[in-house]
């Protein structure tokens, strides 16, 4: 069994505790009930920085979306210690916002509080008197966004047996644990999407032109409870008509240490930016129920805590004539012993259903993990992300993930390291990221449940899929906090472990820029565009493809 699943239920157990005694003594009793900042908000980029400029450091990244009320919380975090060091400058004098330190960090570090103040100005103006709120309040346009995609290219199918050879260690520990099965294979599915555009909710743009419209609309009940709804139309040239539905819509009741979640929306637990290994957001919004801590708790010896629980349900699907449509259920807890260290579990997990056994002693022998008699499929990782203060609050972390398996080491294992350098020059306006994912053969893949981790077609972790290796590289500049550039590089091979006979390795080699810069009041424009070469498309040798995207966004925030 997977150690990780084996820690998860013990941290399901410490986490209990510690919402109980938290509702009984809660760090902070009076909380404001908020909604949730959207993934692709710059709101994070914006927190991200001025942490990055020693104004932050309770900040968390392992759980995502924040609430506006947690970043909130932050944006004070940051104020106060901008006035801590103007203080030790100049004691006595109480700079406000004025910018007396012009072509330098101060400047970018005032400019990023200011816009986060505008972007959170109920929240920080509730902040510790939340028996102000009125009894209802609306905002009918809480944020807009029309985006036009042309796509000259088509996606990669994930389509394709995998050799699973079995045996395998980890550190050199565990050889012989799982059995060799030098011709076994296991059946990868899923579909890449949309070419150059992971990560997007589920949103697939067709071939040639595409209109993507979409505005959301807060209602908020006393400090008790708040809710969105986000409807989308989507237009595209080649493809499905014309689509209008529900992309994000959510009550929430509750806030601090305690809040329950009902709808729909998107999620990401994992520390890296390009992908997540257990649940990111590249497919679909999940209809949910939930359960988190959108502000840190105090767990005592271990520190400061976070943790989010998810229930929702997979779509029907039928594969070689069974029919599957599991529960799923997925558990986040971050820890923070120090400032500067984060230390995360996760664990997502699929059970029950129709075509399984669903009695009570193959649902208790899911509880365990690696049975061949449970109703379940499991997929649990540790993470860790530790600041470096010392070389300008530089980032390295990763994760390390398993299956579930009979052996009582993480054999069948994938994990993404990374490098995120926030201050590449003193003046913090140039940054660097650098993820690199390897996928193990039979990730995302399950013999009880056979589209394995799979929603609506695409892959809920990593945008890339099992049996894969991806490099990503991203170098940024801020002229200003509205107004960035950005290059990017991509590398992807699949084949290069678990390939068959008659399998080429496909080799991708993508390069996007974007550039994100202002252009009346309120109203954002975002510009992209991507170029790819890929050779031995969907491993079939001689097979080669160029893909091209152009995306303009017109964004208006409140």
């Amino acid at each position: 069994m997977n150690p990780a699943i084996f820690l998860s239920v013990r941290l399901l157990a410490l986490v209990a505790l510690t919402v109980l005694v938290a509702a009984i003594h809660p760090a902070e009793a009076r909380v404001v009930a908020s909604n949730n900042i959207p993934l692709d908000s710059p709101v994070y980029s914006y927190l991200e920085k001025l942490a990055s400029l020693g104004l932050i450091t309770s900040d968390w990244r392992g759980i995502r979306p924040m609430t506006k009320a947690e970043a909130a919380r932050l944006v004070l975090e940051a104020e106060d210690n901008r006035n801590k060091t103007r203080d030790r400058l100049e004691p006595g004098v109480t700079y406000g916002y004025s910018r007396p330190f012009r072509n330098s960090p101060d400047e970018l570090a005032d400019d990023l509080i200011d816009e986060l103040r505008h972007l959170l100005e109920r929240e920080i103006s509730l902040r510790g008197k939340p028996d102000s709120a009125p009894l209802f309040a609306a905002r009918p346009i809480n944020d807009a966004r029309m985006r036009y995609v042309y796509l000259e290219g088509i996606p990669r199918s994930y389509e394709r047996l995998v050799r699973d050879p079995g045996g395998g260690s980890v550190f050199g520990i565990g050889q012989g644990l799982r059995p060799s099965t030098p011709f076994a294979t296991v059946q990868q599915h899923g579909s890449e999407g949309t070419p150059l555009l992971e990560n997007n909710e589920g949103v697939i743009y067709g071939r040639k032109s595409n209109v993507d419209l979409r505005f959301s609309s807060e209602g908020f009940f006393s400090r008790y409870v708040s809710a969105l709804v986000e409807p989308m139309f989507l237009y595209s040239e080649q493809g499905e008509d014309a689509q209008v539905r529900l992309h994000t819509g959510y009550a929430k009741l509750g806030g601090g240490g305690f809040e329950l979640e009902v709808g729909r929306d998107a999620n990401w637990l994992g520390l890296g930016e390009r992908g997540a290994i257990t649940l990111s957001n590249n497919a679909q919004n999940f209809d949910l129920v939930k359960l988190s801590s959108p502000e840190p708790l105090d767990a005592w010896f271990l520190g400061a805590l976070k943790y989010t629980l998810i229930f929702s349900r997979f779509n029907k699907t039928v594969t070689n004539g069974a029919e599957r449509r599991p529960f799923f259920v997925a558990l986040k807890v971050s820890l923070k012993p120090v400032s500067n260290l984060e230390v995360g579990l996760n664990l997502g997990r699929q059970v029950g259903g129709p075509g399984v056994d669903n009695s009570l002693g193959s649902t208790l022998a899911g509880l365990i993990g690696g049975q061949n008699n449970d109703n379940s499929n499991s997929l649990a990782g540790l993470e860790l992300r530790w600041r470096l203060p010392f070389l300008r609050n530089t980032e390295v972390f990763g994760e390390f993930s398993g299956e579930d398996n009979k052996a009582i080491w993480p054999i069948v294992y994938s994990y993404m390291a990374g490098i995120y350098i926030p201050r590449l020059t003193a003046d913090g306006r140039n940054d660097f990221r650098f993820e690199y994912f390897f996928g193990h053969n039979i990730l995302y893949t399950n013999t009880t449940f056979p589209e394995g981790y799979i929603y609506h077609g695409l892959p809920i972790g990593d945008s890339q899929g099992g049996a894969t290796q991806d490099f990503f590289f991203r170098f940024r500049h801020w002229f200003s906090v509205r107004h960035t550039v950005a290059l990017e590089y991509f590398h992807t091979d699949r084949g290069e472990t678990g390939r068959l006979a008659g399998q080429a390795i496909e080799r991708k080699n993508s390069g996007r820029a974007v550039w994100n810069f202002p252009l009346y009041g309120r109203i954002d424009v975002g510009l992209m565009y991507g170029w790819e070469r890929v050779n031995n498309v969907d491993l079939v040798g001689g097979v080669h493809r160029t893909n091209q995207l152009g995306k303009i966004d017109l964004t208006y925030r409140y």
